[in-house]
């Protein structure tokens, strides 16, 4: 057996059909594109969903769900985070919005709320957009403030 007279497996080749390229190929004329009409043009894309002048079901479906133009996101730190970066030394003094974005907790075009998940053990005075219930107990529980802007 050498490289020149290596062959495929029996079955496993096969010649591509070449449309288009006269009568004697048996695929000429119409090219397999049948006779007229939009398909047989040149050029021709079907858009997505297209059902052959039927309504589309994505138009006969009934729309749904609310975007409220006025809701207000806010980004959400937990007291245990706020801990951390006190343990850390991180922060020291009173939590302010700008402290909380020099330390990347937040960035600065965010609304901030104080979430009550952790526990705080410093007397620190918290000043944030809003607070959860929780987390005003939990800070007033600790010695310090929260103040709400």
């Amino acid at each position: 057996m050498n490289l020149n007279n290596i062959k495929p497996a029996a079955g496993s080749t096969f010649n591509s059909k070449r449309i288009g390229r006269g009568q004697g190929t048996g695929k000429g004329g119409t090219a397999t594109k049948g006779h007229k009409g939009q398909k047989a043009r040149a050029g021709y894309s079907q858009k997505i969903g297209f059902e052959g002048g039927q309504m589309p079901l994505q138009r006969r479906l009934p729309k749904f769900g609310f975007k409220n133009v006025n809701r207000k996101e806010f980004r959400g730190v937990n007291l245990d985070t706020i801990q951390t970066l006190i343990e850390n030394k991180s922060i020291t003094g009173d939590i302010t919005k700008e402290v909380l974005v020099e330390n990347g907790v937040v960035s600065k075009n965010e609304l901030v709320k104080i979430m009550g998940r952790g526990e705080l053990k410093s007397a620190v005075s918290i000043s944030a957009d809003k607070f959860t219930k929780s987390a005003e107990e939990l800070i007033a529980k600790a010695g310090g403030k929260a103040i709400t802007l």
